[in-house]
């Protein structure tokens, strides 16, 4: 099964609230590339992904269809200060995903 991730991006584009331009800007991808990525006539490099998730409050998993972390993460917490467990989640995705790419891509870890 092959994932349209020009459609993903589009769709957490959407739910984020934001127009092309303004996703463009948030990322530093020029707003005609962001366009080919989301038509599917460019293939999104890993670092624009990642850029994008993070414009859009999603993970690099949501966005390519390639669960690496969601899956394996567990997590108990204790929602405090009016912030709800799906939320805190989310973010602690987002780093996990980080992580994940900074090993991927053999960066260390800083002290």
């Amino acid at each position: 099964m092959t994932v349209d991730v020009g459609a993903l991006i589009e769709r957490a584009r959407v739910s984020a609230g934001l127009s092309q331009r303004a996703l463009a800007e948030a990322t530093g991808i020029s707003q005609p590339t962001l366009s080919r990525i989301i038509s599917g006539d460019r293939a999104a490099k890993l670092p624009e992904v990642v850029a994008i998730a993070w414009a859009t409050g999603h993970t690099v998993a949501q966005l390519t269809g390639v669960s690496t972390v969601s899956d394996r993460a567990q997590c108990a917490a204790r929602a405090t200060n009016n912030c709800g467990m799906e939320g805190m989640r989310e973010a602690l995705l987002h780093f996990l995903e980080l992580n994940d790419y900074l090993d991927d891509q053999a960066i260390p870890a800083t002290v």
